[in-house]
């Protein structure tokens, strides 16, 4: 392809450079590493996602993620109705609970943040929306992946998907009984202790049925 590189292919490659940059920034070297990209590949394709506010540099180079990405992840979220619906018994599960809360939907093998809001405690855990996160560890996943029968109305893990961290979910169903999201709260399990389905179980389902009602999954008498 002599100096450009082209075709689908080069599409491919981009996210390769995004998803390489999810979750720290990384120099170019540390970008060639993690994608496999020849360097000067890697270098052209972060520059030019560069070009286009997708990637950005830190004051030490280091190429992270740029800012347009947080009004495309935002306006990627409002097309979900389940956000929409959510972003009042959200805000509300967080007050109730002081902790920080999360919408997540399935996606192939793995769960996405739709929605969430973070903890006002200086410790807390953090979830940005649009985190994809694997399907085999955490109170989500559970949700996501059990039979409503099995987990009962929430599920709870402790220090299963990160060390320390505790969390809480519950299903947000159709009115076909379908689970199509979770609802969920996390934190340092020095607050939210061992059992934090006994402290926060009843606000993640009462946060679920509300956002079911608000989404039109149900009656608000349901």
């Amino acid at each position: 392809m002599g100096n450009t590189v082209g075709g689908v292919g080069v599409l491919d490659k981009a996210i390769d450079v995004l998803a390489a940059l999810e979750l720290q920034p990384r120099s170019l070297s540390e970008l060639v590493v993690v994608t496999g990209l020849p360097r000067a590949t890697a270098h052209r394709l972060a520059t030019a996602l560069e070009q286009h506010g997708l990637v950005r540099r830190d004051g030490d180079g280091r190429f992270m993620l740029g800012t347009r990405l947080l009004s495309l992840g935002q306006a990627a979220a409002e097309t979900w109705p389940l956000a929409t619906a959510a972003a009042v018994p959200l805000a509300t599960l967080r007050d109730e609970t002081g902790e920080s809360v999360q919408l997540f939907v399935r996606d192939g093998e793995e769960r996405v943040c739709i929605a969430a809001l973070q903890s006002l405690h200086g410790l807390r855990t953090i979830v940005p929306l649009g985190a994809r996160l694997p399907l085999s560890a955490g109170s989500a996943a559970r949700v996501l992946t059990e039979d409503v029968g099995a987990i009962g109305e929430w599920a709870q893990s402790v220090g299963e998907r990160e060390a320390g961290v505790a969390s809480v979910s519950a299903p947000v169903r159709d009115s076909g009984g379908r689970i199509v999201a979770a609802v969920s709260v996390s934190g340092p399990i020095e607050r939210t202790t061992k059992q934090p389905g006994k402290r926060y179980g009843a606000f993640v389902v009462n946060a679920a049925r509300q956002i079911e009602v608000n989404a039109g999954l149900r009656g608000a008498g349901a």
